[in-house]
């Protein structure tokens, strides 16, 4: 029985803005599951160009960044995935990932990049990252590897296509006529052209679509452009058989959290209480979704837990490419000059789709559904089997790429507590001694022989009354 038999069929739709994850509005969590999608509503993939037209504003120049983690040390997110072993069975070779983000620059370690497209500027190609975002989550899926540094990407063999689709930066045309010259810009990032950008990536034959970014009202999304977001990942992950991996959102940025297991309910339907419905996560019938854990392998903090959680990646501290120069960066700068590390599940999204670019290199035949299935049944599962804020466990690119997998996967629930007698242990026999008892009557009787002897040795003359005669 397929994995999809344990899923109720869910539901969505609503309008919203997009950026790196903007949630919107409040309202009553429902307790309904993602909707069937409507192929009807597919869109199409081009021409890529923003649905309104947009502006950059002066006051909003590109995010600084601050170069740092070259030389041979490998990061230590990167290490804990082992990808040493890893790239002895697949380096991700032949496989076309698609970065939908802030855009993808131009990198001496991102060889072959494909520029396809931009939904935020006109004109533009996907190659401008103002807001040093989809470069790094590129660096984290497919940098190449050079000898003397130890950073690399998961898949250093894969090429990388942009498109570039939410900008914090650029904002709708006219939105700054009311603002003051400090004032941040609204970012921009529409629904639809999620939708169409997914739709794009996969008609060009993306075999992998990475989507580091999140869409989190916490009312039920209903409208049209949502409608459309759910045909496209189905159209995608069905139709094109491309596996699509997605953020599971970060708390700083959702509005709302959705709960997290209930130690007094443990086996209580987790969809009966959402309020931040995170999207495209929540079509997890065709996504992989991704929480963030940290060095230590605990879930990390910001991580929006949810239903459809399938893996987790490390997400905390991120090493990767530089946008703004030909090497690396370790952090980035606010307007007011803090500077603030990568971390997020924005980042833990790329280590999974990079690990899927390797099993698809080395497996050629299986479909999307089975690299999903693949990835998760390998992962270091927490101990109720799954739980939210990680779902099946850290992802483990080697045991992805070497183990046997069983063929049903467990439905996306805590599993049981179970109570379990454990059988009395036997009583241990009683210690025999004899070897002891033995040795020390021996010793004893060689002892008392000796002193015996010791004492006959002594002369008896005196007590006799006997002397010597001079």
């Amino acid at each position: 029985m397929p994995r999809n038999a344990f899923r109720t069929l869910r539901l969505v739709a609503a309008t919203s803005v997009m950026a790196l994850s903007v949630s919107l509005g409040t309202g009553t969590a429902y307790a309904e599951r993602p909707p069937v999608v409507d192929p009807g509503l597919l869109p199409a993939g081009g021409p890529a160009a923003p649905p309104t037209e947009t502006e950059h504003p002066a006051n909003a120049p590109c995010i600084s960044t601050q170069t740092g983690g070259d030389g041979p040390t490998i990061p230590p997110a990167q290490r804990s995935l082992d990808l040493e072993h890893a790239w002895q069975f697949s380096r991700g070779a032949g496989q076309l990932v698609a970065v939908i983000d802030t855009g993808v620059a131009h990198h001496p370690r991102l060889p072959g990049l494909i520029p396809d497209g931009d939904y935020v500027a006109a004109g533009g190609d996907g190659t401008e990252d103002c807001d040093a975002h989809g470069t790094l989550v590129a660096g984290l899926i497919a940098a190449s590897r050079v000898n003397g540094q130890g950073f690399a990407g998961v898949a250093p063999e894969a090429r990388i296509m942009t498109i570039r689709q939410t900008s914090s930066q650029y904002q709708a045309k006219g939105a700054g006529h009311d603002k003051g010259p400090d004032d941040m810009p609204d970012g921009y990032g529409k629904i639809s052209a999620l939708a169409s950008a997914v739709r794009r990536a996969a008609d060009a034959g993306a075999r992998v679509i990475n989507i580091s970014l999140v869409a989190c009202p916490t009312t039920r999304p209903e409208s049209r452009e949502f409608g459309m977001l759910g045909a496209a990942v189905q159209y995608a992950a069905t139709v094109k058989d491309a596996v699509i991996v997605a953020s599971a959102g970060n708390t700083d940025s959702c509005q709302a959290s959705n709960p997290g297991l209930d130690p007094l309910h443990p086996n209580r339907d987790l969809w009966d209480n959402v309020v931040s419905y995170v999207a495209p996560a929540l079509w997890d019938d065709y996504v992989l979704s991704v929480g963030s854990v940290d060095s230590f392998g605990r879930p990390s903090e910001f991580t929006v837990p949810g239903p459809w959680v399938g893996v987790a990646a490390p997400g905390e501290n991120i090493i990767s490419l530089d946008p703004r120069d030909s090497g690396l960066t370790t952090a980035k700068f606010t307007k007011q000059g803090q500077r603030v590390p990568y971390s997020g599940t924005s980042f833990a999204a790329p280590y999974v789709a990079g690990v899927a670019a390797l099993v698809r290199a080395r497996f050629p035949e299986l479909s999307a559904q089975d690299v999903i299935e693949r990835i998760e049944a390998t992962a270091h599962a927490p101990a109720e089997g799954w739980n939210p804020y990680i779902g099946y466990g850290a992802v483990d690119p080697v045991a992805a790429l070497t183990a046997e997998v069983p063929n049903l996967l467990p439905p996306k629930s805590p599993s049981a507590a179970v109570s379990e007698q454990l059988p009395i242990p036997t009583p241990p026999p009683p210690p025999d001694h004899t070897a002891r008892n033995v040795a020390l009557i021996g010793t004893g009787v060689i002892g008392l022989l000796l002193a015996l002897g010791w004492l006959a040795s002594f002369p008896l003359r005196r007590k006799l009354g006997m002397r010597d005669d001079h």
